[in-house]
């Protein structure tokens, strides 16, 4: 790249998109929570990620300088277009796959949001400070039912043992940084994800231990999401998110 700024819409992609997915994806909860103050709560957490990912998308739109908003971006690019991790893409699962899987990108959000919250880009830094906030709340909210669940119930411990052997191949991809964004890093308009994983690694363990879960080891991890490469799930689930938008361009209401 010649000028850091021109792989700064790629790396916003990045981070909108991850934000968007899992708030799609969680928001498929509503109505079926376990009760209804979980309900509640996961609703809330969706509507903050899909928040994330409009102030995101926004200011991704003004870098490209191509006319398209945030709604062009979230409802009017197909998969391929798309730069989430595939973490965010799987399937929504139980109860206790939705909470392993923000226990683990939430605690890689505070990270990254710590980190974005001192970019050079004043209005990445600004989004980072408020995002941050959320995000620290998310992330307390899924820790403390991991710990529930892991050293709950027989069936409880099954289920959220279960839930991390599947979603733990997929979360090496977060810490796997973009060689396109050297330049964004060097100049301090993005993060450097891969330093955020000893620290992810360290709290993820503290708080497994207390649930009585374990984390795998040696396991192959999976990665494509942030080249545009996804699974099956990403298209079936765009297919739901964009089918207003794409049925009626332009509308108004």
């Amino acid at each position: 790249m010649s000028s850091p700024h021109a792989a700064l819409f790629p790396a916003l992609l990045r981070i909108a998109d991850d934000r968007l997915v899992l708030g799609h994806r969680t928001s498929e909860w509503c109505g079926h929570g376990p009760i209804l103050e979980e309900d509640i709560a996961l609703a809330n957490i969706a509507l903050d990620l899909i928040g994330q990912a409009n102030l995101m998308l926004q200011h991704a739109g003004s870098v490209e300088g191509a006319g398209r908003d945030q709604d062009a971006l979230a409802f009017f690019r197909e998969a391929i277009d798309f730069r989430n991790a595939l973490l965010c893409e799987l399937p929504r699962g139980d109860f206790g796959v939705t909470i392993a899987r923000h226990f683990f990108h939430g605690l890689y959000s505070v990270l990254q949001w710590e980190a974005l919250s001192r970019s050079t880009d004043t209005t990445v830094a600004g989004i980072a400070a408020k995002a941050l906030k959320e995000s620290r709340y998310h992330v307390r909210h899924a820790g403390e039912w991991v710990i529930r669940l892991g050293d709950g119930t027989d069936e409880s411990h099954r289920r959220a043992q279960d839930a991390v052997d599947l979603l733990w191949p997929y979360t090496g991809e977060l810490f796997m940084q973009p060689a396109d964004e050297a330049e964004l890093v060097a100049s301090g308009l993005t993060a450097d994800v891969s330093t955020l994983q000893a620290p992810w690694r360290a709290q993820v363990d503290d708080v497994l231990r207390r649930a009585t879960l374990s984390a795998p080891d040696g396991v192959w991890m999976q990665r494509g999401g942030r080249d545009g490469r996804h699974t099956e799930h990403l298209g079936h689930m765009l297919a739901e998110m964009q089918i207003v938008a794409r049925s009626h361009p332009g509308a108004a209401w």
